[in-house]
């Protein structure tokens, strides 16, 4: 439903936490909706919540905010700026918060629109309890934002990871090897899990699952022994070991450091270890979060922001956009502060995997 145009509100946008494909375009659609059907006045406020501690703010007009529909990256820049979180002990966190607030009041701003991940909604929950207006757009590459089917980015970065799976094939075959390919998911394994799938990955390791290097052998080795001379694993760079898994915390980060850079190169060492077959790791690291949205970002992406739009419009605030099945609905910003959204074990793809003959370490 439409709001009424003589009401003339001013909100603040700003993107938080890693940048990714569609950020873009979700600027473009919340600030068109915005600007041309309910006459709003925007701030582009630069470098996540950053720019709200300096005031590093401008008003974005329509010209800022058009031919940016399939831009990679963020028109207003990004940091990890945590202002509820001292990242050393000369830093004052009331402090932040209070140039935060002083900011939006300076701006004379209705709302604060948040793009991000789970931190930055989580942020975006801690300010509204500060008192300040939010609402929040989920968008990561590691689809593990709590309240919502899908983020904004996931599809882009399922698209890079799946071609990359797919080269990695033919140099594989060529030079009967192993090779291990790292994708990003510290917490969820939804991005290798399908990348996984769709490029046909033979053994496929998430940090939901933890994993028996022997289980992986015995893969393999049978794979060899049917005259499969290569294989192709893909692991999210959470993924651990049953052994890991077992370890306090600080124990498994120290396992970690001594054991290789990440968990491709862990993996490799270990597969090479037991079964003596030659293993080579790729990292596929940032290439994941550039680039070109795929069209199924930038229609989610624009629908999540247009949907933003209408929540200002009719004051609907402290929600985050969020998709259920094929419904752009949204829910309090309570729902997804400080939860990650893991694959459960029954997960159908799960069993999509293990069905076509998949190793998934366990």
């Amino acid at each position: 439903m439409a709001a009424n145009k003589s009401v003339t509100k001013t909100f603040g946008v700003l993107t938080a936490g890693g940048d990714c494909p569609g950020l873009n375009a979700a600027i473009r659609g919340v600030c068109r909706a915005a600007s041309d059907r309910y006459e709003m006045k925007i701030i582009g406020i630069a470098n996540g919540f950053r720019g709200l501690i300096d005031e590093d703010t401008r008003v974005l007009e329509p010209a800022d905010f058009s031919g940016i529909l399939t831009r990679g990256g963020t028109i207003l820049g990004s940091s990890r700026v945590k202002p509820f979180g001292a990242p050393d002990k000369d830093e004052d966190v009331t402090d932040k918060v209070s140039a935060i607030k002083e900011t939006y009041s300076r701006l004379g701003l209705d709302c604060l629109v948040v793009l991000g991940g789970n931190g930055t909604n989580t942020t975006g929950y801690k300010l509204s309890r500060e008192g300040l207006n939010i609402i929040g757009l989920p968008k990561t590459i590691d689809n593990d934002i709590f309240g919502t089917d899908k983020t904004f980015g996931f599809d882009s970065a399922l698209d890079i990871g799946t071609e990359a799976i797919d080269r990695l094939h033919s140099t594989a075959q060529s030079h009967s090897r192993v090779i291990v390919i790292e994708l990003m998911g510290h917490k969820a394994g939804w991005l290798s899990l399908y990348a996984g799938v769709a490029g046909g990955g033979d053994v496929i390791l998430i940090p939901e699952i933890p994993y028996d290097v022997k289980v992986i052998a015995d893969h393999l080795e049978k794979r060899f022994r049917y005259g499969k001379t290569f294989s192709v694993v893909v692991v999210a760079e959470g993924a651990m070991s049953v052994k890991e898994a077992a370890m306090e915390k600080k124990d498994r980060k120290k396992y970690r450091q001594e054991n290789g850079p990440s968990a491709a190169y862990r993996v490799a060492r270990e597969i090479h270890d037991v079964t003596g077959m030659e293993t080579r790791a790729t990292v596929l690291g940032y290439v994941q979060r550039g680039g070109t949205p795929s069209a199924s970002d930038r229609i989610l992406a624009t629908s999540f922001g247009t949907a933003a739009a209408e929540l200002l419009a009719e004051g609907q605030y402290n929600r985050m956009v969020s998709l259920h099945g094929n419904d752009i609905g949204a829910v309090d910003l309570s729902v997804p502060e400080g939860k990650v959204k893991t694959v459960p074990h029954d997960h159908y793809l799960i069993n999509t995997a293990k069905d076509v003959g998949t190793c998934l370490g366990a």
